[in-house]
């Protein structure tokens, strides 16, 4: 580091060491307020210390409970799976677990036909879901709205599906999705858009082949796919 150099030619202090310098003396002159600065550090690194412990003890709990409503789906009972996922949900929210456990009890729920209650819970868990089930999560909304017969709004959750599906083949089948509810609201046009998205993206040739007979249909043939 370099110094400079006084006139009698001895190196001046460095700056750091005045600052260390002056940090001492205002340390000194304002005890009470460093004991004050010393007590907040202190506590915050023991907050920090104690939320990551609990964050992760939660984690492990709702892992274990998971578990267990997995056990009750694999069973078929779905009425033990619906209780232990939805108190699951409610105690451990914010924990990976939690979210994986919406997205099963979505499940059980569109499987014993209680759509409106998996409606109900999809609009409010999948905005906000964590990116690794948000597709998934959107594409279950899409589903029980078409089960209760609102096109439209199943159409758009499958777009948003597509949206934030990570997987190429993913994104194909919910535009498909999308396609399909767009034609049963009426709304050719943006049918058409979700298939001509799938024919240029090319990812999934199954998909692509599938939208290509559905343009077919839309325009009568007009449209070469």
């Amino acid at each position: 580091m370099a110094t400079s150099v006084t006139a009698a030619g001895r190196p001046a202090a460095p700056a750091d060491a005045n600052l260390a310098t002056r940090l001492v003396q205002w340390a000194r002159g304002h005890r009470q307020a460093t004991a004050y600065l010393g007590i907040v550090v202190a506590v915050g690194a023991v907050l920090f210390v104690w939320n990551l412990w609990t964050t992760r003890t939660a984690e492990r709990a709702a892992g274990a409970r998971l578990e267990q409503a997995r056990l009750a789906v694999d069973s078929k009972n779905f009425r033990l799976a619906a209780s232990e996922l939805s108190q699951l949900v409610a105690n451990y929210s914010g924990t990976h677990a939690a979210q994986q456990a919406t997205i099963l009890l979505a499940q059980v729920q569109l499987g014993q036909g209680q759509n409106q209650l998996a409606v109900d819970m999809l609009k409010r868990f999948a905005p906000d879901a964590d990116r690794v089930y948000r597709a998934q999560a959107y594409g279950l909304l899409g589903a029980a709205y078409e089960n209760v017969a609102h096109p439209k709004e199943a159409a758009e959750a499958y777009e948003r599906a597509a949206e934030a599906a990570r997987f190429p083949f993913l994104r194909a089948q919910f535009l498909s999705d999308a396609g399909r509810a767009w034609v049963a609201a009426g709304d050719t046009t943006r049918a058409l858009a979700a298939y001509r998205a799938i024919v240029a993206a090319g990812d999934s040739t199954g998909a692509a082949m599938e939208a290509k007979v559905r343009i077919g249909e839309l325009t009568r043939g007009a449209e070469l796919p």
